[in-house]
């Protein structure tokens, strides 16, 4: 599978070319005399066929690796590394209610206990009845201290009249931490931060010294203030999503919690195109409530990775009885992706699609056209914005 537009033409010396494809004489190539290979396509992508079985025969033939590493091994190599690195001092955990900071909670409870405590912030861009919902399952299910922050106010205050997507997530990263950081003050000993920065984050968010180009700043990375007083932790910052899964199921997380859509951290910020105010952020919980009863009721929810909608910032005029409107749009995203690196645009049923679409016109005042999204990552990310 290959996304560039870019070709070798010639190997260069000592190299030979093993395969081609249609736009590249050379899509891989080895050298005639040492252990040295060259691919252009991507052989870690679920599109390629068999890059999986390249990359192991790779590890462990041509390298001599052995997999010794398993989530197994990683939960108890992590839980050593937190007790070592927080020692004595305190955590406090950022908690979002999703399966990343969910799973950082509970490995910081199994490292080092009472120490960790979990600092959950309504930042008011939640999705319909999360608030309560995340307090109901980390009080209910785990013996965990947690803090309930409703910072509503102060985040849409910030946030009034912004519409660029990287001043969202800046904005929203730095308020984050002066509530995270006044919590802390309130915990004597508290010297580190903790959060569920995974490796696509930082993919996406840094830009490495070459032609990689800085996609977007992540909220988790790219999204965070330069000076921060607590040191930052982040135990899944060199795992995938599915990984991240594996370890919840260790850590005996709920399956519910565990294969929760993905959600980021700027929340429905970054689903609501241009500027954010009560009145488009209830038009769109309400519609993204409806994609997903309706993605439960279908019985697709589990089988795709990640559903929702998006507002975007034009009008279109319909007609609803006997009157003309002039009113909002909802984009319906749903995705298939093992990594969240390459994704596909999930093939939802026709009728499945109608009545997502018919329930949002009808029961969403202000919203008279729904469109779904057509596009994959790469060229396009999962998120709009």
């Amino acid at each position: 599978w290959m996304s560039h537009g870019d070709k070798i033409k010639i190997p260069p010396p000592g190299f030979t070319a093993i395969a081609h494809s249609g736009n590249s004489p050379v899509a891989a190539m080895r050298h005639s005399e040492t252990e040295l290979y060259g691919v252009q396509f991507h052989p870690e992508v679920v599109h390629t066929p068999n890059g999986a079985k390249m990359l192991q025969n790779f590890l462990f033939r041509s390298c001599g690796c052995k997999p010794v590493w398993t989530m197994k091994s990683f939960v108890a190599s992590m839980v050593e590394d937190l007790r070592q690195t927080i020692g004595s001092k305190k955590v406090v955990c950022a908690l979002s209610g999703g399966v990343d900071s969910s799973v950082v909670a509970v490995l910081l409870h199994e490292a080092v206990g009472h120490q960790s405590t979990c600092i959950f912030v309504n930042n008011g861009l939640l999705r319909q009845g999360e608030a309560e919902e995340v307090q109901r399952i980390f009080r209910d299910s785990f013996e965990i201290n947690l803090d309930y922050i409703d910072a509503t106010d102060s985040f849409l205050s910030r946030l009034e009249g912004v519409g660029d997507p990287e001043q969202k997530r800046k904005i929203i990263g730095n308020r984050f931490i002066e509530i995270f950081e006044a919590e802390a003050n309130k915990i004597p000993g508290t010297e580190f931060l903790a959060q569920g920065t995974l490796y696509p984050d930082v993919i996406e968010s840094v830009s490495f010294k070459g032609p990689s180009a800085t996609i977007k700043t992540h909220h988790n990375v790219g999204g965070l203030p330069e000076v921060m007083n607590l040191e930052l932790i982040e135990p899944l910052r060199e795992l995938f999503k599915d990984e991240v899964r594996q370890v919840g199921g260790e850590l005996g997380l709920p399956h519910r919690l565990i294969h929760r859509h993905p959600f980021p951290g700027p929340g429905l910020a970054i689903r609501i195109l241009g500027e954010i105010t009560p009145e488009r952020l209830e038009i769109l919980r309400q519609a993204d409530t409806i994609v997903m009863a309706e993605m439960e009721r279908s019985g697709l929810h589990d089988q795709v990775w990640q559903a929702f909608g998006v507002l975007l910032p034009v009008r279109t005029v319909g007609v609803m009885g006997d009157e003309r409107t002039y009113d909002q749009v909802i984009a319906i995203r749903v995705v298939e992706s093992v990594d969240a690196m390459t994704a596909d645009w999930a093939k939802v049923p026709y009728e499945v699609l109608g009545q997502m679409s018919n329930r949002i016109i009808n029961e969403v005042k202000g919203v008279n056209r729904v469109v779904y999204d057509i596009s994959s990552k790469p060229p396009s990310t999962i998120e709009w914005e």
